[in-house]
């Protein structure tokens, strides 16, 4: 038998050969989390739903509950990721500890996720990228497309997908470098934007404001009950929405140095610093928010932004000077960072989902090139990000593609519901399982059900109305309206297990050895 590396016999004993190229250190394994998480980009973009759901408590107190209890499901995982380092992660734990239905469901869940998160995110840059180039210059605002600023939007999502995919195909050794560079800009980055925030406002509000004030744009009712059932815990997805993608540590395992230790590490810890760094981000907005009137407005001729946006609390703290532009140049380029590193591992995920003969046409989404990058894997996934978002050229009456944003929904469901599949199979096999050098040990039989229910609860949230004309058999019913992440969550999983029931369990077996021991 051939020397190996112990990486390369520890993938080998999972049935795989080494066919990436493995130049990733912790350090880097970490980055790419830290920077799919991404507090640059998820406060800033979703900061209107904890606003407009609840308001200040939302995030005061919201953000370091749910934060705690995402831990846990990264602790959970990341007992997993030691135990079996390969790129499939999520699907690959499942079909180890379910068989090959639970790891097509849990795959194709997180694939799908995957997928959607990297169009969202990119179009969240395209967004912001647009409002400063619009406050830089006027005439582009007016001119550009005919002042049509969602197709504005659009084409500058479009350019930079362009620009992260390129950025994907020169090879791992770059990816780890810019990964690593991400880091220190979300650190320093955040921190600037915090000191802005601190110093720059003649005026600030209080302490007991930020930890006691209620806000509810939702537009339901309900009084004191409603608001603490239902729309507060619509106001919670903003921490849902932004500490996600975590999985990325799992499915570069296969380029990292020790990933046995290092992925499992890469999890909690990305999970852990950007929860400490994305709550002192968020309350840096709170204690700048002052102007409360304005940025609860829903008129357009007062608020153009819409109520809730971070955008309008910017403006309104600091003016559309210099020190916002500053700010806005901070958040758009870490968007951009996140967007290439959500690109990466969706396009890993994809490789070993190909890998493994669960894709159509896996034999080349499964090829490297010369640069052991899985190249069609990262062009396909670039391509369907933005055909998948197409939705959002068109605007409903609000203003807004509402489409789009299910499709959102959707994706952070298909990602928590892949999350959640395998800790429970793992709850379920007990003191059976084998695990790796990073353990949670008997910490699993509560640790996993805390994580399992979580991801239930938050699922159910997700598919709920966030107004009341989206609610079937209102007055001010209208389509344009509704939440559709029901229809599309539940289309998706229709489909998939129609095609497991007509075919796929007839020749899916799970993952494929593609090594002899």
């Amino acid at each position: 038998m051939p020397n190996r590396t112990d990486d390369e016999r520890r993938l080998a004993e999972l049935g795989y050969k080494q066919e990436l190229n493995r130049s990733w250190s912790g350090f880097s394994n970490f980055a790419i989390s830290f920077s799919i998480i991404s507090i640059l980009a998820g406060c800033f973009t979703t900061f209107a739903q904890g606003w407009n759901n609840g308001g200040p408590i939302a995030i005061s107190l919201g953000w370091p509950v749910i934060s705690a209890l995402i831990l846990i499901i990264g602790f959970c995982m990341s007992e997993l990721a030691s135990a079996y380092p390969t790129s499939g992660g999520i699907y690959w734990w499942a079909s180890k500890l379910g068989g090959a239905k639970a790891g097509f469901f849990t795959g194709w869940l997180n694939l799908i996720g995957l997928l959607a998160v990297t169009a969202s995110v990119g179009y969240g840059a395209a967004t912001f990228l647009n409002i400063l180039i619009g406050d830089i210059s006027p005439k582009y605002a007016t001119d550009f497309m005919g002042g049509d600023y969602l197709k504005q939007q659009f084409a500058w999502f479009i350019i930079l997908m362009a620009f992260v995919t390129l950025i994907n195909i020169f090879g791992g050794h770059l990816l780890a470098i810019i990964n690593n560079v991400s880091v220190w800009w979300h650190v320093f980055g955040a921190a600037a934007v915090i000191g802005i925030l601190i110093f720059a406002p003649s005026h600030h509000q209080s302490l007991k404001w930020m930890f006691t004030t209620q806000i509810n744009n939702s537009g339901f009712g309900g009084g004191s009950t409603g608001y603490w059932l239902y729309v507060l815990p619509l106001g919670f997805l903003l921490t849902q929405y932004t500490i996600t993608g975590f999985d990325a540590s799992a499915h570069l395992s296969e380029e990292t140095q020790g990933a046995h230790l290092a992925a499992a590490k890469g999890i909690w810890q990305s999970i852990f610093y950007s929860a400490i760094g994305g709550y002192i981000l968020l309350m840096a907005f709170l204690y700048a928010a002052t102007k409360t009137d304005i940025i609860n407005s829903f008129d357009p001729k007062v608020n153009p932004y819409g109520g809730g946006s971070i955008i309008t609390l910017l403006i309104t703290a600091l003016g559309d000077g210099a020190l916002f532009k500053l700010v806005m140049i901070i958040t758009t380029a870490g968007q951009i960072f996140c967007v290439a590193a959500c690109l990466t591992s969706c396009s890993r995920m994809m490789y070993a989902f190909s890998r493994d003969g669960a894709v159509p046409g896996g034999k080349i989404w499964k090829k490297v090139n010369k640069h052991r990058v899985p190249l069609n894997a990262v062009l396909v996934s670039s391509v369907i990000g933005v055909i998948i978002t197409l939705p959002a050229l068109y605007k409903s009456p609000s203003g807004a593609p509402t489409a789009f944003y299910a499709v959102v929904s959707v994706a952070v469901i298909g990602l928590y519901l892949a999350f959640l599949i395998p800790i429970y199979l793992r709850w379920k096999i007990g003191d059976k399982f084998v695990p790796g050098e990073w353990t949670n040990g008997s910490r699993y039989k509560w640790m996993n059900i805390v994580a399992a229910i979580e991801i239930a609860v938050i699922s159910i949230y997700f598919i709920l109305p966030f107004a009341p004309a989206g609610v079937p058999g209102n007055k001010d019913f209208t389509w344009t309206a509704v939440n559709y992440a029901p229809i599309l969550a539940g289309g998706s999983l229709l489909i998939i297990w129609i095609w497991w029931e007509m075919s796929a369990k007839k020749w899916f077996k799970g993952p494929i050895r593609t090594i002899d021991n």
